[in-house]
């Protein structure tokens, strides 16, 4: 079997991440961009993809006089304080704070993009985590997206771990990584403090692509310590649970994006119980939190469903896996 030489900057990941999973997530990279522009018929599970949905979605909002709301509401960004509780965290990591940001979509609208960089002015915390998607299409040019990318990290501080998402690209990871956003791709980083240690994992998307390992980076994590993952989407909950991490933190669902009032969504692009689908969940013993997502998709419109920045703070759970006093 004969195939095309990688970019330079792609065969670099190959000492990380290995020339199969390089060369599969390519392959079926290649293979969505001809469903998304030859087959759009066999593409019925991605409403991303199609302008009749986006045109359908802005003339139904038009009609009940709610576009301009719904417009101005992806740029009403929500600080989301969150308490994650954490079975066996170190006494060093105990009040550590974890801003979270998920969905960005920033080719989507620049608008939406500037909030993001301006909401996130003055914030207070010890390091950043993204969960994936960072392009709107899910096919199609990076370049937009990374320069909205750009414009995000310099509002950042502190270091940056990321995952991808399924609008994402491989193609991706040499530019953010160029950014000093260090992409976890079925990856552990070890983060130490005081001699002491928290591990984080990242995935790659399990939505789409599926070539996600939660083996591999389980068993680069020593029995018994605290563990958290990073996931695009929450439907691998199960996996995660059962593979011993504490805590799985998520996003993909946008919450719904235009809900119903009370914040019920009606459609949320996810294998997974509606409880997962936004906010704060357990499953067995895990803590999961699924992000309402801080930019938007499809459309830029919500209702019903603020966009939101996270702020996790890290708290000891005890025996019954409430917080410790």
């Amino acid at each position: 079997m004969t195939t095309a030489p990688l970019p330079p900057e792609l065969e670099a990941l190959i000492p990380r991440i290995g020339r199969t999973h390089l060369r599969r997530r390519l392959g079926l990279e290649q293979e969505h961009d001809a469903f998304a522009f030859n087959r759009p018929g066999a593409h019925f599970f991605y409403p991303e993809n199609w302008y009749s949905v986006h045109g359908f979605i802005r003339h139904a909002l038009r009609l009940v006089g709610f576009y301009q709301r719904a417009q101005e509401n992806t740029r009403k960004i929500r600080i989301q304080p969150h308490r994650l509780l954490i079975r066996g965290l170190p006494e060093a990591f105990v009040g550590l704070r974890i801003l979270h940001l998920s969905d960005l979509h920033t080719d989507l609208d620049r608008r939406i993009t500037t909030a993001i960089a301006e909401r996130l002015t003055g914030l207070s915390y010890d390091l950043c985590v993204l969960t994936g998607d960072y392009r709107a299409k899910t096919y199609g040019p990076i370049d937009e997206a990374l320069s909205g990318m750009a414009s995000i990290r310099t509002q950042l501080q502190g270091p940056v771990y990321a995952v991808l998402g399924n609008h994402d690209s491989i193609r991706l990871v040499p530019g953010l990584e160029a950014m000093q956003i260090q992409v976890l791709l079925n990856e552990t980083a070890v983060i130490e403090r005081e001699g002491q240690r928290l591990y984080l994992a990242g995935i790659d998307d399990a939505h789409y692509y599926q070539v996600h390992n939660i083996d591999k980076v389980a068993a680069e994590i020593p029995e018994g310590a605290a563990a958290l993952l990073l996931s695009h989407t929450p439907e691998i909950y199960l996996h995660a649970a059962y593979a011993g991490f504490a805590a799985m933190l998520c996003g993909h669902t946008h919450g719904g994006q235009i809900c119903l009032p009370g914040q019920i969504a009606l459609f949320w692009d996810a294998r997974c119980p509606r409880r997962l689908a936004a906010g704060a969940w357990r499953h067995g013993e895990m803590i999961g939190y699924t992000s309402m997502g801080t930019g938007s998709s499809v459309v830029p419109a919500r209702l019903n469903c603020l966009p939101e920045i996270t702020l996790h703070e890290l708290v000891a759970a005890d025996a019954r896996g409430d917080g410790a006093r």
